[in-house]
């Protein structure tokens, strides 16, 4: 075989292999030509609205990271009393909020916010439950209290969840430590956890009984979950993370997984150096989508509204880095088209379906837009 033959050989390799990164990636995505709905903002002057949830008689609970809990009922707002204090750090502060799923009949309601509980100095996530009585919060419990205490500010998780079978759902970030945290099953953070409405943790979680393993943890190997929501479809909760410099990502969450964090990844460090030259490695699941470059996504919906044809099924993920909602088509578990919507709208810091069948976009800076169609 001549040098020139080889060369060829080698050329057409090459390409097979860009070709397939570029088909595993898929990383394009789409500006519409024309938009078929107007973001209307119908909750102004908000700092970082970091989570929301309606009441059933329409009014809106909005968590502002500072540690303000509003509640807005056809446009007039009132601070709630009697929130817990806040340790406000970093990207750390009140966080998402989050009704019980039989909330007309129990009335919880259900906090996660960086707390300095504990020992040691700093703070870690907290996970509390309260009734709302006027404009107060009472009867409040504490469900969980990450530890130990830090005082790095950066990736704290904190989104909240409830499955069909009552089970909550919530999200520890890494907290900086990536070194120790998300792959040591003694410590928090770097985790998913799943435990019952009122704290306790269920009989079959994956390593309850286990010698050195905190017995809520429902995944590990995560980095800093800040979206999460529940398939309308198949009832299994979706979470989205924070990446590196690239390699933020789309993961379902599943029983006792190991999502690798930071044994692989698809992103490098902010410098620009290698984290590792693992992308996959046995026993540690690949997420179903990365973005790369990352979109800092938060925020995640499922869209099961007829207001809005040929949404429904596609997954919204607000993004911080390009200040844009972007929706994905899926087919099963597989990302097969990206799209901008709401360009240049600015920081978003969540997306949910209301209550009404309408999007509703919380922007930094900003406050809460309303997706209506034309």
């Amino acid at each position: 075989m001549t040098n020139r033959m080889v060369f060829s050989m080698y050329c057409t390799l090459l390409a097979l292999f860009f070709a397939a990164c570029a088909d595993k990636t898929d990383n394009s995505i789409e500006t519409p030509q024309e938009t078929d709905f107007t973001a209307t903002l119908v909750v102004d002057d908000l700092s970082i609205p970091w989570g929301m949830t309606w009441l059933p008689d329409g009014s809106m609970l909005i968590a502002e990271k500072s540690g303000t809990l509003l509640k807005v009922t056809d446009g007039e707002r009132a601070e709630i009393q009697n929130v817990p204090a806040v340790y406000v750090r970093g990207q750390g502060g009140l966080m998402d909020i989050e009704l019980h799923p039989d909330y007309a009949n129990n009335d919880w309601i259900y906090i996660s916010y960086s707390s300095e509980d504990g020992e040691g100095p700093g703070g870690n996530t907290k996970i509390i439950r309260a009734k709302l009585e006027g404009n107060a919060l009472t009867s409040i419990e504490t469900l969980y209290k990450g530890a130990p205490n830090t005082t790095r500010g950066q990736h704290w998780g904190s989104r909240l969840e409830f499955d069909r079978d009552g089970y909550l759902y919530f999200t520890i970030g890494d907290r900086g430590d990536r070194d120790v945290n998300p792959q040591d099953m003694t410590r928090d953070n770097g985790k998913v956890y799943r435990i019952h409405d009122d704290g306790r943790i269920p009989a079959d979680n994956p390593f309850v009984g286990q010698a050195n393993a905190k017995e809520a943890i429902f995944t590990y190997g995560n980095r800093n979950p800040q979206g999460m929501a529940m398939h309308p479809g198949t009832g299994k909760i979706w979470i989205h993370e924070h990446g590196p410099r690239g390699g933020d990502e789309i993961n379902v969450v599943a029983k006792g997984v190991n999502y690798g964090w930071p044994v692989i990844t698809y992103g490098i460090n902010y410098s620009g150096t290698p984290i590792t030259d693992q992308t996959q490695m046995e026993g540690m699941e690949q997420p179903i989508h990365y973005w790369d470059p990352s979109i800092a996504p938060s925020g995640m919906a499922f869209v099961n509204s007829d207001k809005y044809p040929g949404w429904e099924g596609d997954l919204l993920v607000g993004s911080l880095a390009f200040q844009y909602l972007e929706k994905l088509d899926l087919n099963g578990e597989s990302v097969t088209k990206r799209e901008k919507l709401v360009e240049n709208i600015g920081r978003v810091r969540n997306v949910r379906q209301g209550p009404d069948g309408y999007i509703y976009v919380a922007v930094e800076g900003k406050g809460i837009y309303r997706l209506d169609p034309q």
